[in-house]
């Protein structure tokens, strides 16, 4: 079971850097106070993001700001190796040997400003992964206070207990929301259930916003009657819907948007009614339930 107590709604930095928003040092440091004001004080990260300069940019900024390191939570992951400048990689492949894994590990403790990260992901499976290998690196960089507790991130169910075989497992980031519910469908939230891993969701607004389709019609048409009955935004209900889930999902959201920030913990007061819980898979199915 994870040792970690995270905020019930995450920060994903992804776009914070030169890979979208471009945010400049100044800019990266009020957003952390912003995100922490409004009680998202966990903040997400990976080495590759920004082409492996987002967690130095977000370290830089962490650091001018003198927040207390107890004040938040940080969470990264390593694996992917990506072709970029700082690196010599002539195809983007995965890494997972014990060496890569400590040397990854002390880089973005490096970067991010601090001795050691709440939590560490492995970022995609690998089919030449080895279990024992993986465990290893896991277990020296706990003994050495590096990492409090260690996850998987995109792995399936099987995946996941080749892994847990060797090692605690705390934490799986998976995509899901309203419009990509399988690991709901597919044992996936079963297994971590019966196991005590945590889902961490990323894009949970899933495609609402970002397509036009029949599907994100008939949630949109939904969704503007449950803005009107519950007085909430479309995307605060669409967290909501995922906080609902027994598996104690933890919503992964990447905005940078001031009053969007500020409106995002609402979702974890707002008590959504079983009956519209349905109504939102029901239009995402595009059929009622069995």
């Amino acid at each position: 079971m994870s040792k970690t107590a995270l905020s019930p709604i995450i920060s994903g930095t992804m776009n914070w850097g030169v890979w979208d928003k471009n945010l400049t040092l100044k800019e990266m440091e009020n957003m952390i106070q912003i995100c922490i004001e409004n009680k998202i004080t966990t903040f997400d990260h990976a080495d590759i993001y920004g082409a492996y300069t987002t967690e130095a940019d977000f370290g830089k900024a962490f650091q001018t700001s003198k927040i207390s390191r107890e004040k938040l939570q940080l969470i990264t992951k390593c694996g992917i190796q990506m072709i970029a400048e700082s690196r010599k990689n002539t195809i983007k492949h995965y890494d997972y040997s014990k060496e890569y894994i400590v040397w990854s590990v002390e880089e973005s403790l490096k970067k991010l400003k601090t001795d050691y990260v709440d939590v560490f992901l492995l970022h995609r499976p690998s089919p030449l992964m080895q279990a024992d290998e993986i465990a290893e690196a896991v277990e020296r960089l706990k003994s050495e206070g590096k990492i409090i507790d260690f996850g998987l991130s995109n792995f399936t169910s099987s995946q996941t207990e080749l892994i847990r075989q060797k090692t605690e497992v705390s934490y799986n980031q998976v995509q899901f929301s309203a419009t990509n519910f399988e690991p709901m469908v597919d044992g996936s939230f079963d297994y971590m259930q019966t196991h005590g891993i945590r889902p961490l969701s990323w894009n949970p607004l899933g495609t609402v916003f970002r397509e036009d389709t029949k599907k994100t019609r008939r949630l949109k048409k939904l969704l503007s009657d449950l803005v009107k009955k519950y007085g909430f935004g479309s995307d605060t209900l669409l967290l909501a819907w995922i906080l609902k889930h027994p598996a104690k999902v933890i919503p992964i959201a990447g905005t940078v948007n001031v009053a969007r920030i500020q409106s995002l913990m609402k979702a974890v007061e707002l008590e959504m009614d079983k009956e519209d819980w349905f109504a939102i898979w029901t239009e995402s199915m595009g059929d009622d339930v069995a």
